[in-house]
């Protein structure tokens, strides 16, 4: 079979509908969270409550997916998506800050559940047609960079509605669509008992924690804190700047088209640099990014951090999994690791959806960048020595990835 299967469209067109709704929160949630909190310093925690969430469903979401299959699955899915809309709604029009909070975990649980798309995608696809059935699902994010912020402006204030109010609404409409798609999948295939048994085998060897995973762990959740902490502070610094909220808007656009876009090429990148100099050369760029972010105040210089912002978060991201794949590749508890690996990324990822405003009002946007640019320099640095001992297990792991 040379082409990919119809239900690949299907799941590019449901992730496509999981990032804009991402996007359409990243873009919007500081500011509602800013109006409707009690102090400024908790107004992202509506946003942490999102990826908090987001935590707490992947395993559950996951296990429920080997029960009953990935079309049911998706289909359950779509309903916290729904309640978050009318919750977020009602939330903006009665001004109510603890609304706003269960709306936003509510979205966590639908983004939990359809993060899974692209894996799903690859279910008994051949397996030389595994990455390009990836490729196009990650592909979603590019779609999302260009509808969710323009969807979010269009509807932020319209029909004498409050302020962003349509915005949650929309999510209703999207939640129907993609409970929509989640029909038209084929009867899936779920995970069978010798699956779930090798799934069992136990992840506690101590031997497992090589010096690539590691690193591979280190590098992608480091970089997924940075990239929330650093975009989500961003918008807010922007908006105390007194940037038009569509300048704030089009900013945040080609962050998240930087995070996704490389996706195609990234790939190739690794195999013509190897993964040690892709990883390096993303945290460089989230370095460049910090310095740039301390060293000037204007929109432009802080639209540019953001494109690199997106870019490095894109080489450390999938850099890091690459290198995580590479390193258990044949390795029976590979599923059980690249859960913890995952985990350890949405801690961080929530750490950083929860502390920008606290961050920001404490030790403030340069101190920010400070505190981002000495994680990334230490993080650098170690990988750097690590590599330069060229470790065995590291030296294998960079022949098998060029």
């Amino acid at each position: 079979m040379s082409k990919l299967p119809r239900r690949t469209y299907l799941y590019f067109t449901a992730q496509s509908i999981n990032l804009t709704t991402a996007v359409m929160s990243v873009t919007m949630s500081a500011i509602v969270g800013s109006a409707l909190a009690p102090t400024t310093m908790l107004s992202t925690v509506p946003y942490g409550f999102q990826f908090l969430f987001v935590m707490l469903a992947t395993y559950p979401a996951s296990r429920l997916m080997s029960i009953i299959g990935r079309k049911k699955s998706f289909m359950l899915g779509s309903l916290p998506l729904a309640l978050s809309g009318c919750i977020g709604f009602l939330a903006v029009e009665k001004q109510s800050f603890l609304m706003l909070i269960i709306s936003h975990s509510a979205l966590g649980i639908y983004i939990s559940f359809a993060n899974f798309n692209r894996f799903a995608a690859t279910d008994n696809v051949d397996q030389t047609l595994k990455p390009k059935a990836i490729s196009l699902v990650v592909a979603g994010g590019v779609i999302a960079a260009a509808v969710g912020p323009t969807l979010t402006e269009i509807l932020r204030d319209l029909g004498g509605f409050a302020l962003f109010s349509l915005c949650y609404a929309s999510f209703i409409g999207l939640a129907a669509i993609s409970f929509l798609l989640a029909i038209c999948l084929p009867h899936d295939f779920i995970v069978t008992k010798a699956e779930i048994n090798i799934n069992k085998v136990s992840a506690q060897d101590k031997s497992l924690y090589t010096t690539p995973v590691v690193i591979a762990m280190a590098v992608a959740a480091l970089g997924y804190g940075v990239m929330n902490v650093l975009m989500i502070q961003a918008s807010m610094h922007m908006k105390h700047m007194h940037e038009s909220f569509s300048d704030v808007r089009l900013a945040i656009q080609w962050h998240v088209f930087a995070m996704f876009a490389p996706s195609f090429f990234t790939g190739n990148i690794i195999q013509k640099i190897g993964m040690k100099n892709t990883i390096c050369t993303g945290l460089i760029i989230l370095l460049v990014c910090t310095v740039l972010n301390i060293g000037a105040n204007n929109y432009s210089v802080l639209s540019l951090s953001l494109i690199l912002l997106g870019l490095g978060w894109n080489l450390t991201y999938v850099g890091g999994g690459a290198l995580l794949a590479q390193s258990l590749q044949n390795n029976p508890v590979a599923i059980q690791m690249q859960g913890r690996n995952d985990l350890v990324i949405a801690i961080f990822a929530t750490i950083g959806a929860f502390t920008p405003s606290l961050l920001l009002g404490t030790v403030g946007w340069k101190g920010t960048n400070a505190i981002c640019m000495v994680l990334c320099t230490i993080l650098l640095v170690l990988i750097c020595v690590l590599l330069n001992k060229k470790t065995r297990d590291l030296s294998a792991v960079e022949q098998g990835g060029k």
